[in-house]
């Protein structure tokens, strides 16, 4: 391992030689996908973080892609069915897809397909950070819409969750 001063630094960063062992790189893979799936834009950034050679690596994607080891339509399913338990809406999940090199298209598919009870969501993520109780000022009202967008909610889910805010009684 080499080390190099970075510029605007009194550390020195430590440089890795390139891996060039597909093995190795098949086995980091695994280990990756054994504790979450991942998409294939996400595995191969870890994977070069690591130092290995991008022609192997694009190798071992692409066998563990023909093995059936790296699959985004689990990928998909998984990552959304987890953001959705944390009380996200589609437009955050499909930004955070888009980061991981989801397609935006096959997200909104997926979305529409899943017909998912979005102002419900976020109603229960409203009552959940703020009470039962529907916003009693502008301001309030305000404050939370906002809150509500920030968590990828839509204009429409948000009046439908500040609507149904207090109605439980």
């Amino acid at each position: 391992m080499r080390r190099r001063i970075v510029p605007h630094s009194n550390r020195p960063e430590r440089v890795r030689d390139p891996v060039n062992d597909d093995q190795a790189c098949r086995r980091r893979a695994l280990d990756l996908l054994a504790r979450r799936e991942h998409s294939r834009l996400e595995l191969e950034r870890k994977l070069l973080q690591r130092s290995f050679v991008p022609e192997i690596v694009e190798e071992v994607l692409d066998r563990l892609q023909t093995d059936g080891l790296l699959d985004e339509g689990r990928f998909l399913d998984s990552f959304i069915r987890t953001r959705i338990g944390k009380g996200q809406g589609p437009a955050r999940i499909q930004a955070e897809l888009g980061q991981r090199g989801i397609d935006r298209s096959r997200v909104q598919a997926w979305l529409r397909e899943a017909e998912f009870n979005w102002p419900s969501l976020a109603a229960g993520v409203r009552e959940k950070r703020f009470g039962p109780d529907r916003p009693e000022s502008f301001r309030e009202r305000v404050r939370q819409a906002k809150f509500l967008e920030y968590r990828g909610f839509d204009s429409e889910q948000i009046n439908a969750a500040l609507e149904l805010a207090g109605e439980s009684d």
